[in-house]
């Protein structure tokens, strides 16, 4: 018998007092006769559970023997839910097979009461995490393996290819895993301390035997919020100030996030906004095909990159050679 169908079975017991094989068989979507063996099986290892014949029988844990793994309030029983049902159905689905399963078995084990409220909690919320005109970005394969590796504290060799490196081998301890707008991280230790890597370019990975180290008192958020803010300050190298009206601000901080700020009005219906990108020509290029709406004030690096993507476009669509 399986052990997590006997926890499953002693959680179904627990809430509704008696069962049947056959409902038994339908919660764990096993067979009649493999869900009557398991019951006689509790009963032979000494789990106090007997049978009960005729109708309205079943079986019955003896002295109303409990476990407390649901002792959950409605509230937690519904937040937990809400949480946890988006990641189990849908194009959000982001957990293994197994995590459904084991939604089902613990809604099951819920008190009747608070059972009908819960089941509508899990299916209150569908999150679609493609965007508009984009393709889906399938959950990358090593991550399963990954995963495993954090929880078993197994250190992993891979072969990993940087965005400007040939593929290289390296042994890391893995300290855990982060989804950031559908792309996987593996944040990892190694000879030269702590790094980040995107597990889409991971070519191959491997488990290992040894034992993987961690920092102790590491708390994977904190550590990936250090990651974040450095990445947004190489995000942010090159700032410029533009005018532009005040109804287009809304579309300028859903291009440019974190890294636009409004710093106030500018006069005939306009504001100033300073905005960033890596370099001259990234602001450049985001600038360029709203044309005249916007004015750049500086720096004078993004404005020549204007001025000569302008003049490519005018040669490329006019018949001249750009000056």
């Amino acid at each position: 018998m399986r052990a997590d169908r006997l926890v499953a079975v002693l959680l179904l017991m627990q809430a509704r007092g008696r069962v049947t094989a056959a409902e038994l068989a339908g919660e764990l979507e096993v067979s009649v006769a493999t869900a009557r063996r398991d019951l006689e099986a509790l009963s032979a290892a000494g789990v106090p559970v007997y049978p009960q014949p005729g109708r309205g029988g079943g079986w019955s844990l003896v002295g109303g023997a409990r476990t407390d793994l649901s002792g959950l309030s409605a509230a937690e029983a519904q937040a937990l839910f809400l949480l946890l049902g988006p990641a189990t159905a849908g194009p959000s689905a982001s957990g293994p097979a197994e995590a459904g399963a084991a939604l089902r078995k613990l809604l099951a084990a819920l008190p009747r009461t608070f059972r009908a409220d819960a089941e509508a909690a899990r299916d209150a919320t569908l999150v679609d995490p493609v965007r508009w005109g984009e393709r889906d970005r399938p959950r990358p394969a090593t991550v399963d393996l990954l995963q495993s590796a954090v929880v078993s504290r197994r250190r992993v060799r891979l072969t990993y290819a940087g965005r400007d490196a040939e593929p290289a081998e390296r042994l890391v301890d893995p300290w855990g895993l982060i989804d950031k707008d559908d792309v996987w991280y593996l944040l990892a230790g190694t000879d030269r301390g702590r790094r980040t890597f995107r597990v889409d370019r991971i070519v191959r990975a491997e488990a290992t035997g040894e034992t993987a180290e961690r920092p102790a008192g590491l708390v994977l958020a904190a550590a990936w919020q250090e990651v974040v803010e450095e990445i947004e300050r190489r995000r942010s190298r090159t700032w410029a100030t533009v005018l532009v009206e005040e109804r287009f601000v809304p579309v300028l901080r859903d291009r440019f996030g974190r890294h636009c700020h409004t710093e106030g009005e500018a006069g005939r219906g306009r504001v100033r906004v300073r905005l960033a990108a890596p370099t001259p020509l990234d602001v450049a290029r985001h600038l360029a095909g709203w044309g005249a709406m916007i004015e750049v004030v500086e720096p004078s690096a993004v404005r020549d990159e204007l001025a000569r993507i302008g003049a490519e476009l005018v040669a490329r669509y006019s018949g001249r050679e750009p000056a």
